[in-house]
């Protein structure tokens, strides 16, 4: 007598297969390239979600580079200022006022300078 393992395997089945639907082709109906699909799709979210972060930082850096040479001040000196002058901003909220407030980002820039210049 073989033994079809009924329950087990459709459960297991049953879950790979919700994960995979709308997945294109066969990789959303057909188990084993719905497994491999899956496996590899669980892999790169991960992945991902480290790699979101570095990508972010990228581009608060590039916003507050663009913001500072408006200022006359390249994005290095600005960072060297603001830590020389204890001005605890991160990159994110520096980006954030750069962006949206465009004089209180003058006024930042204008204290950092102020204090390095001491």
């Amino acid at each position: 007598m073989r033994v079809t393992r009924g329950n087990v395997n459709r459960k297991r089945h049953k879950k790979v297969l919700k994960i995979t639907k709308g997945f294109k082709g066969g990789r959303g109906n057909f188990f084993r390239a719905a497994m491999q699909a899956m496996m590899r799709a669980l892999k790169r979210a991960y992945t991902d979600r480290r790699l979101k972060k570095r990508d972010f930082r990228g581009l608060w850096i590039q916003r507050i580079n663009a913001a500072s040479n408006e200022q006359n001040i390249s994005y290095s000196k600005l960072i060297g200022a603001l830590k020389k002058s204890n001005i605890a901003l991160n990159r994110k909220m520096l980006a954030e006022i750069a962006a949206n407030d465009p004089n209180a980002f003058a006024k930042i820039v204008e204290t950092a300078k102020v204090a390095v210049a001491k």
